[in-house]
């Protein structure tokens, strides 16, 4: 029979002298004690990591998360120090000291505890595949395997911090659409809630029949009146919903496809698509990870099931020993020329190069649609949200030159 091991969170001094804490499974506290004795650690304190009131309380979706740029840092410093001389249980030390992320820090504590233990450091990080991703665990694996993992760090760093720069573009040119329309919505929810009832009041009391305009408008304040509280859960109940279900294969074999085929934004998310997967699928490569479990990770990290279902496509024909680049002419989200550089770095082996370069064309693209978008939008907006005001203003006052005729009639 099993005996059942309870997670202790320990604090303990190292041969330096240094404070060190993390978690550590045990049967019971003088286990973990002895334990921590064997690997050379003076233990400071010991005690149930989910003990009564200490107990954390974890709320789905409002956790403590780790970043892609928290994880470019990590793999940088990470890179830095193993190049430096450090021994792998010194740097993660260090790391999980130094890290601003205390949830990454947490992780990678564990980490530490795992490699100590006698683990390699990509099944440790594998554990935990909320934080580390497969891409990162296996290019981890490569490099242990290889001998080169200092350089496969840096690649990894490279990869994410391209990664975030590529997000931080679109989210900087997405931003003051997003702000102007929600400005345009509070405005109007504004005036058909509060000024359109106050006018309508008035009105009334003056007597009169109202213009159709501002019936119309008078009308649409009371239904949005009434309906307000109806669209605020239903607007609730919609987020949760999407935030639940937006990753699941039905929802997305939908939505994946629709996006690329959006008029004016359509563009932008195949060339962000296509950045990604070149870059994972070019970065794996050049790190020694095997070409079949490098498309199956790509495939998974690519952000859009049209690309996945064509990298599936292409793990088939390497499969069956034919080229990489021949299905991907089936699928129309793969310009041309994105064939025909991928047909070229197959013939001269140089396959891994050629993508980073793909890559870094289409992370110049991104660059410039999102500019041109913002150029576009900005006064699309200004003029959409001066339409829906001023029309809502001159539906207002239209009654207004006929107060003084309404104000004769009653004197």
């Amino acid at each position: 029979m099993a005996t059942a091991t309870t997670t202790f969170q320990y604090s303990v001094r190292d041969k330096a002298g240094k404070l060190v804490s993390g978690t550590l499974e045990g049967e019971s506290q003088t286990a973990v004690v002895q334990r921590l004795k064997s690997m050379g650690y003076a233990p400071v304190s010991i005690s149930e990591s989910n003990a009564g009131l200490k107990k954390e309380i974890k709320i789905p979706g409002f956790g403590k998360k780790v970043k892609i740029k928290d994880l470019a840092i990590f793999a940088r410093q990470f890179a830095t120090m193993i190049n430096s001389g450090l021994s792998l249980l010194r740097a993660l030390t260090i790391l999980t000291e130094q890290t601003e992320n205390p949830e990454l820090a947490r992780i990678l504590g564990e980490v530490r505890n795992d490699v100590e233990s006698g683990n390699s450091l990509s099944a440790s990080m594998g554990k935990h595949p909320r934080v580390f991703p497969p891409l990162m665990v296996n290019m981890c694996k490569a490099g242990e395997v290889g001998g080169f993992l200092d350089s496969v760090l840096l690649q990894i760093a490279a990869n994410y911090e391209a990664e975030v720069k590529l997000r931080g573009k679109v989210k900087a040119a997405m931003t003051y659409p997003v702000v102007v329309f929600v400005i345009a919505m509070m405005a109007v929810t504004g005036m058909l809630l509060f000024v359109v009832p106050t006018f309508a009041n008035l009105y009334k009391s003056l007597g009169g029949k109202l213009p159709a305009p501002t019936q119309m408008l008078v009308n649409i304040s009371h239904a949005f009146k009434i309906g307000f509280p109806v669209l605020i859960v239903f607007s609730i109940v919609s987020f949760v919903l999407w935030t639940k279900y937006k990753h699941t294969e039905k929802v997305r074999n939908v939505v994946d496809p629709m996006k690329l085929k959006m008029p004016i934004f359509g563009s932008l998310f195949q060339k962000i698509a296509l950045s990604r997967f070149t870059r994972n699928l070019g970065t794996m490569m050049h790190s020694g990870v095997p070409i079949l479990q490098a498309l199956e990770i790509v495939a998974d990290t690519s952000g859009n099931m049209v690309i996945a279902r064509a990298v599936h496509d292409v793990q088939d024909s390497v499969r069956s020993g034919e080229s990489l680049a021949g299905p991907l002419k089936n699928h129309d989200v793969f310009p041309p020329m994105v064939v025909q550089m991928m047909a070229v770095g197959e013939d001269t082996g140089a396959l891994d190069s050629m993508l980073h370069k793909i890559s870094e064309f289409y992370d110049q693209e991104v660059e410039a649609t999102t500019e041109a978008l913002t150029a576009m939008i900005e006064p699309l907006m200004i003029a959409v949200l001066g339409g829906i005001v001023g029309s809502m203003i001159i539906c207002l006052y239209l009654p207004i030159f006929h107060i003084y005729d309404l104000v004769a009639k009653q004197s």
